[in-house]
């Protein structure tokens, strides 16, 4: 792993557990219109995802910044840093790559402000605990679907390199951060039943809107109803042996009394892509504002 440190020579609290706040900037000037197998819906599945990713990492963050006064374990302490500064990392880097996709036309802006107003209104009205848990729930989809994007390898073979960086940079960080969430949900008090009952309202609510956002975005391409030219990203995602079926195993141990998210055990396969992505000839490299990494602490 790469070593990032203060000026003062120490590193920063969610380095010293494995989840450094890694500064990036990511360059998509170059990237194609369709980098996603050259196909307007595979493209615009992505897009749509990202959408919600601005304004719904910073929802995670203001969910578990106010427990962090209650957390007496130093472990969970610096593990809730390097939370807060990998999640504001991702908000920075998706919104450049939205901007990416607004530069071509896609209702972006209108996909972030719809987000936003979602979220308001959960912040205004739910109390804490409540939106820590769908925290907690969405952070189990990040999880399962970042381990998938990580062992995906018609993923890597079909996406452009430029855009599939994003990509693995966040799946490496999900997964390095994917207990935080959940340990403080449990530290502070939070139940099973709450959190399966939350599950349930969650993924209806992300499904919807993640539907409704693709679907304006392949509207603006005129492709909502071109069922011929859609059905090869249909099946690739959503058929047999695609991304969604992969990932419903995963998806459901949620639900078990006992279920922790290091039980999805990835520490070989994010030792595996951090050497890729951040080793001595990480793809990544350049994109890691070594300067800014120094300064940054959480």
């Amino acid at each position: 792993m790469e070593m990032v440190k203060t000026q003062s020579g120490r590193k920063p609290l969610g380095a010293q557990v494995n989840i450094p706040p890694r500064r990036m900037d990511f360059d998509f000037s170059k990237a194609p219109r369709n980098g996603y197998a050259n196909d307007e819906y595979m493209t615009t599945f992505w897009a749509a995802f990202s959408a919600l990713f601005p304004k719904g990492e910073s929802f995670f963050v203001e969910a578990v910044r106010p427990y962090r006064n209650q957390i007496h374990d130093e472990i969970l302490k610096a593990q809730i840093a390097g939370f807060i500064g990998q999640e504001a990392m991702h908000s920075k880097e998706h919104i450049s790559f939205n901007k990416f996709f607004a530069k071509q036309g896609y209702p972006m802006d209108k996909l972030d402000h719809d987000v936003g107003k979602l979220l308001s209104l959960i912040q205004k009205y739910a109390p804490s605990r409540f939106q820590l848990a769908i925290t907690v729930c969405l952070e189990h989809y990040t999880a399962i679907i970042a381990e998938y994007c990580l062992k995906a390898d018609d993923m890597h073979r079909m996406a452009d390199p430029e855009i599939l960086k994003i990509w693995l940079w966040h799946a490496l960080e999900e997964n390095e951060h994917k207990t935080v969430a959940f340990d403080v949900y449990e530290t502070v008090g939070g139940s099973y039943t709450e959190r399966a009952l939350v599950m349930f309202p969650t993924t209806i609510i992300l499904a919807f809107m993640f539907l409704w956002f693709h679907s304006r975005l392949l509207a603006h391409d005129k492709r909502l109803f071109s069922f011929k030219k859609n059905w090869a990203g249909t099946k690739h995602f959503w058929g047999r042996g695609g991304m969604f079926q992969g990932i419903v195993p995963q998806l459901l141990d949620f639900l078990k009394p006992d279920f922790h998210p290091k039980q999805h055990d990835t520490d070989e396969l994010l030792d595996l892509w951090r050497e890729k992505l951040f080793g001595e000839k990480g793809i990544l490299n350049e994109q890691l504002n070594s300067v800014q990494n120094k300064k940054l602490v959480f």
